[in-house]
């Protein structure tokens, strides 16, 4: 069966993750960039998570995982190395309607996580169904060949571009024209020409 792609919106939503080693801070990262309330759910934390405890970037239960963890949750990350705890999990979350991702456990996920090329605000994600997550990394390194950090300064300039071109007054299908072709390659060749031309030395002794 396919899967469903797309990108979730987490700032302010509770996220629940089970578990405080490596393994768990490997997720808790990207889940505090995108704004999520991590709820850290685990006996210990690594030195990685220590930190973040002190300074109030996550919040830390000092237990065993139980059902009532996932209470006001929008999403659970299974993240131990106890396969019987990350299905505990699972069931809790199925139980509750909530989407739980297990690590590196296929049948315990009702999501993956994707390999991602990030470039500001634009992603990039593979998947490959969790049957090989070593073509996804390769599919990732060729992509972060592809699609340099100069997308991010030209993305953020197209989206300048569209605020001023909404705001101008023109048709839905007048700026729809135009924003394609903005966002062609060759405006982004063009793009690129200009913010790598050297400042004019002319006139200047």
């Amino acid at each position: 069966m396919s899967l469903f792609p797309m990108f979730a919106r987490l700032e302010g939503r509770r996220v629940v993750v089970v578990g405080g080693g490596e393994i768990a801070a490997s997720k808790i990262d990207g889940l505090l960039q995108a704004g999520a309330k991590v709820r850290v759910v685990s006996p210990s934390i690594n030195a990685t998570l220590a930190p973040l405890v002190r300074e109030n970037k996550i919040e830390w239960h000092e237990k065993e995982f139980s059902p009532e963890d996932l209470g006001g949750a929008f999403l659970a990350i299974a993240a131990t190395s106890v396969p019987s705890v990350n299905a505990a999990v699972y069931r809790s979350a199925e139980e509750r309607g909530l989407l739980c991702n297990a690590v590196d456990d296929i049948e315990n996920c009702h999501f993956y996580y994707g390999a991602v090329v990030q470039r500001g605000d634009l992603q990039i994600a593979i998947s490959t169904n969790g049957k090989s997550p070593a073509l996804a990394q390769r599919l990732r390194k060729e992509l972060e060949l592809q699609f340099g950090p100069e997308y991010e300064s030209w993305l953020e300039w197209l989206g300048a571009a569209r605020e001023v071109l909404r705001a101008s007054g023109a048709s839905q299908e007048q700026n729809k024209e135009v924003l394609h072709n903005l966002a062609s390659r060759e405006m982004f060749d063009r793009f690129l020409r200009e913010a790598n031309r050297e400042p004019s030395t002319e006139g200047v002794e």
